[in-house]
């Protein structure tokens, strides 16, 4: 699953960038693919523990 979100945000991420060298710039597919590769960013980081989490761990 990890490497299908992966595969997508690097999908969404060409299309974007497609869209900004491209003559006729549509704004509604470069806000959509930042939008899908932020959504998979989010997704692929809540698993990340957070630096602050073992200080925390250890204080209680």
């Amino acid at each position: 699953m990890k490497t299908f979100k992966i595969l997508i945000m690097i999908l969404a991420i060409s299309i974007a960038l497609y869209e900004q060298v491209s003559e006729e710039k549509n704004i509604y597919i470069t806000v959509i693919a930042i939008v899908v590769f932020m959504f998979g960013m989010m997704q692929l980081s809540a698993k990340n523990p957070s630096k602050n989490q073992e200080k925390e761990e250890d204080a209680d």
